[in-house]
């Protein structure tokens, strides 16, 4: 099952309204939220039963052990995080800690030890014959790139075998979530904004999706909004050789459609109709790369 990724290069240019339309409309039988930040995605794509939980966990950190610890502050001196609290034992303040292990190989008498750190919370979720994959970062964890791999993973292992898309909702940015999002995917639509941050920020993530070599397409939301910044994003995908899809316009229905829990495309709107051509557009494109 070809797996499409779903990216923007910022926050807010309506990846997830386009993500949730797509699995509308295509009937996907597996898709997964892969912004681990803020998963956003199962508040649109309706009810589903909880399969597991689990828990993922990243690299370690630091643990001191009071029975064994003498406060020589050796320690506290090498750690350029300052998470090492002094007091009686010392202890190790688990949010500051970056798991360096710097305090472990200065200690004289071996009582810092390093631990395994919950990275987030896996979940899987089943409808029928569809599932649903996503995680929940924990509190002060930056090893997104890692959970988004698990989520990945665990769509892939309990994915119903057979024909059809598989969706996925990457996260915003470029950083590791964007680029664990990146690997081993067959094709990446990007949601392009029309504004100086949007244009920026889409060529970053284009060329993120270009140096892993993954085939790309643009489409173009809220295109209204700002005519000739999107003229300029067309004119962008056109030197590069992106395939552009399409454009969205500014439809007040979207706000209506995510406050109400439910898909863009369940409605009848200006919106809806741009999301149907492009997702067309999006299949006959892929249909072309697998016949050359």
């Amino acid at each position: 099952m070809p797996e499409v990724l779903v990216l923007s290069g910022k926050g807010g240019t309506g990846k997830t309204t386009v993500a949730g339309s797509l699995i509308a409309l295509v009937a996907a039988k597996a898709y997964a939220d892969c912004d681990v930040d803020a998963p956003n995605l199962k508040l649109i794509v309706g009810s589903f039963a909880k399969e597991y939980d689990e828990t993922s966990f990243g690299m370690g950190k630091a643990v001191i052990d009071g029975a064994l610890c003498t406060k020589c502050g050796k320690c506290r001196e090498v750690c350029r995080f300052d998470a090492i609290v002094e007091g009686n034992p010392y202890r190790v303040d688990g949010m500051a800690c970056e798991g360096c292990t710097y305090c472990a190989h200065v200690c004289p008498v071996g009582a810092v030890s390093m631990r395994p750190s919950v990275t987030g919370t896996c979940q899987l979720f089943i409808r029928g014959d569809e599932r649903f994959s996503t995680a929940e970062l924990a509190l002060g964890s930056g090893n997104t790139g890692k959970l988004v791999t698990e989520v990945k993973r665990h769509l892939k292992e309990r994915a119903p075998k057979g024909k059809g898309l598989v969706i996925l909702d990457g996260s915003p940015g470029i950083g590791c979530p964007v680029i664990a999002s990146l690997s081993g995917v067959d094709f990446v639509l990007m949601v392009a904004e029309p504004s100086v941050s949007g244009i920026s920020d889409l060529k970053r993530v284009v060329a993120d999706a270009s140096q892993m070599r993954v085939p790309m397409a643009v489409v173009i939301n809220k295109q209204d909004v700002n005519i000739r910044m999107s003229a300029g994003i067309e004119a962008f995908c056109q030197a590069e050789r992106i395939p552009f899809l399409g454009a969205v316009p500014y439809d007040a229905t979207a706000v209506e459609a995510a406050n109400c829990g439910r898909t863009l495309v369940s409605y009848d709107c200006p919106a809806a109709t741009a999301i149907r051509t492009i997702c067309k557009r999006m299949i006959q494109l892929l249909e072309e790369m697998e016949r050359q």
